[in-house]
């Protein structure tokens, strides 16, 4: 090893539970020692971690899909990084790797759970967004769980987000008849029309969601992708044709919430219309995995494919940039670089 290895390394720890909106004082930003790797282990130098909405839900003590974070202990979540130290075949210093331990500067884990990716197919960061979860959570969303089909008219809130911009890029490159986002300023339905190619789109924040999808759709929805929840499912029932499906991604409008929050109050059109509401869950559909790094990579290589990233930087704005991402200050995915 040519380098001398680091001893220490900055990471945030969850320090208390947030009882609704995250504040600073729930968070903190620890020095940890550093070892050699052991048997079968690499040490990571990471270049770029990631913040997601499903992470404030992992910040809960509640049973869920995947275990809350533990207190006192360094938060993880999708990273890339450089690896520095290898004791594992098939891991050499200089390989640059994507793994589940964000949040800190160095990670320190099993090679097994660390996959190579190649910084000349896309930029470093691209594979914490549109070729990695966000993106393959749209892909599996809108392909597998909505079963899409070309002619569909589709709506998509949250669509400026990591997630809702592939969703509706990708409904468009499969022959949707017509793609709709919704998303949170007019900066950004600009984006979505302009850039992203979206039929048409509306700022939430302007009048009733229900009103302004109707107007935007008039001839109704196959399929609606819910990044959202709340007030904007009630409007896409409300919009669905018959036999349409929802793929319910995520509901960040109650992921602070401290009260009880009501559900659509339309949910009796379900039966008439015959719906199908569906959840993702991306660890469900690793086997698609190939395919969409295959297509996906195409798309992006020909410019078809568009992506945008909101890039904050140094490790100690890790905190500023998760409750950033709640408050809808990032267009497309919101990463941490580590210079």
């Amino acid at each position: 090893m040519s380098a001398a290895l680091p001893t220490s390394s900055r990471e945030w720890h969850l320090v208390a539970r947030p009882h609704g909106w995250p504040k600073a004082e729930d968070f903190a930003l620890r020095e940890a020692a550093v070892a050699a790797p052991a048997e079968g282990r690499i040490l990571v130098r990471n270049k770029y971690f990631s913040v997601d909405p499903y992470m404030r839900g992992r910040m809960n003590d509640v049973k869920s899909y995947t275990p809350p974070f533990k207190l006192d202990h360094p938060m993880d979540g999708g990273a890339v990084g450089e690896v520095i130290a290898s004791n594992a075949e098939g891991f050499a210093v200089g390989d640059h790797v994507l793994h589940g331990l964000g949040w800190r500067e160095i990670a320190s884990l099993p090679a097994k759970h660390a996959v190579k990716v190649d910084p000349d197919v896309a930029p470093l960061s691209a594979y914490l967004g549109v070729l990695g979860m966000p993106g393959l959570t749209a892909y599996a969303g809108l392909f597998e769980v909505a079963s899409f089909k070309e002619g569909d008219a589709v709506f998509v809130s949250g669509a400026a987000g990591a997630v809702g911009s592939q969703v509706g890029q990708m409904a468009k490159l499969k022959g949707a008849s017509r793609v709709i986002g919704s998303a949170g300023s007019d900066e950004k339905v600009k984006l979505l029309v302009e850039e992203y190619g979206f039929d048409a789109a509306f700022n939430y924040k302007n009048g009733p969601v229900r009103d302004q999808l109707k107007a935007a759709a008039p001839d109704g929805l196959d399929v609606y992708f819910d990044n959202v929840g709340g007030e904007h499912l009630e409007a896409a029932i409300s919009s669905l044709n018959v036999h349409g499906r929802a793929t319910i991604c995520g509901m960040i409008a109650q992921y602070n919430a401290t009260e009880p929050t009501p559900g659509p109050n339309n949910m009796a059109m379900i039966i008439g219309k015959r719906l199908r509401l569906q959840g993702v869950l991306v660890s469900d559909h690793s086997d698609l995995q190939p395919q969409f790094v295959q297509e996906v990579a195409g798309w992006l290589a020909s410019g078809e494919l568009k992506f945008q990233e909101t890039e904050v930087e140094g490790i100690e704005k890790g905190y500023d940039a998760f409750v950033g991402l709640l408050r809808g200050e990032n267009t497309g995915k919101m990463i941490v670089s580590l210079a």
